[in-house]
């Protein structure tokens, strides 16, 4: 099934990018940079922004960094839920260095300007990461999915060469959707003055310097996306569903506290990442900015990125011992000369 949607993304993809190619090398000869307007334009807001986002960064990094280390050299933790788990760290990693440190960048020289180049290659990033990160929290779900419903042929179902295939299938498919929106994005003809009410390059934010909103190339990405991002999150919900159902019938008390422990914190990220991106995308374009657009952006742009380690981790017993240990004395030399090999290789 997911080889026949990937399939039909990429038929689609060649059909629509090929299509509007040249349109898109025309209008970019054009068009300059753009200004990022942030969130304040006094010079003491802007350095606490700069501040704040700078601390909020340093948590994100730390804590995936911390994750994706923690995973890859405790071998007890090599199993499909923590190799999933490493690379939604690794996309929260990316994803948050989108868009932050070019926001700070801004902030401190107190200056929103962007060039285009930057402008594009932050609208496929973006994107691009996103998806893969919606992506990954549905194979995600379906990992636990496959643990609690289907114990028995858990190990047959996510089996390494299973789970490798799914997550290049999220890398792909999250590059594809990247490619397409910043290539039909910047073949739009603008209007106006090229200014952004956002802190980045944010794709309903410049659809509102666009000459007109009658692209049939817009409205068919805008319908693919929504079916594709609709399609994830039925998966997800049919899966806690089921998840749910099959553990109110465990007798133990205790075996139901562990379950609803491990997938309690999957289904908050889901459900917080999807509703603020929800509302920031599928909502109808407006030409007045507002606070709330600021917020929700940092509501999917900048919060799960940093809450991520601190869910899965803290609320983790497996992940809380591999950490004690990691950082243990007697084997603190050990991983030192583990990361030294790695950094080498």
């Amino acid at each position: 099934m997911s080889c026949i949607f990937f399939l039909m993304f990429f038929g689609f993809l060649n059909r629509v990018t090929l299509g509007i190619f040249r349109e898109t090398m025309v209008n970019l000869t054009a068009m300059n940079g753009f200004l990022l307007m942030g969130f304040s334009d006094e010079r003491k807001l802007q350095i606490l922004h700069a501040l704040l986002f700078l601390v909020t960064y340093l948590l994100a990094l730390t804590g995936n960094l911390l994750i994706i280390t923690v995973i890859t050299l405790d071998h007890r933790l090599h199993s499909p839920m923590y190799y999933f788990l490493k690379h939604l760290s690794l996309l929260d990693l990316c994803f948050i260095s989108v868009t932050v440190p070019q926001s700070i960048a801004n902030s401190l020289m107190g200056n929103g300007y962007i060039s285009l180049v930057q402008c594009i290659l932050q609208v496929f990033f973006f994107i691009a990461l996103a998806s893969s990160e919606v992506a990954i929290l549905t194979v995600m779900s379906y990992d636990r999915y496959a643990a609690i419903c289907q114990p028995l042929h858990y190990e047959t179902t996510m089996d390494p060469s299973a789970c490798r295939h799914a997550v290049i299938a999220v890398w792909i498919a999250g590059g594809l959707s990247g490619l397409m929106h910043a290539a039909i994005n910047f073949s739009i003809p603008l209007c106006g003055k090229r200014v952004i009410h956002q802190f980045f390059c944010d794709v309903p934010q410049m659809l509102k310097l666009a000459c007109s909103y009658e692209s049939i190339n817009e409205i068919a990405l805008a319908a693919f996306t929504t079916s594709a991002a609709f399609i994830c999150l039925i998966s997800i919900v049919l899966s806690y569903i089921r998840i749910f159902s099959t553990v109110l019938r465990i007798p133990s008390a205790e075996g139901r506290t562990k379950v609803f422990s491990t997938c309690l914190p999957h289904l908050f990220v889901v459900t917080f990442f999807l509703s603020a991106a929800g509302f920031e995308f599928l909502r109808l374009p407006s030409d007045s900015s507002s606070t709330m657009d600021l917020v929700f952006s940092i509501f999917y742009t900048v919060i799960p990125p940093t809450l991520n380690p601190v869910i899965y981790s803290l609320r983790n017993d497996a992940m809380k011992a591999a950490l004690r240990k990691m950082l243990s004395k007697e084997e603190l030399p050990q991983r030192k000369m583990c990361l030294k090999a790695m950094f080498k290789l």
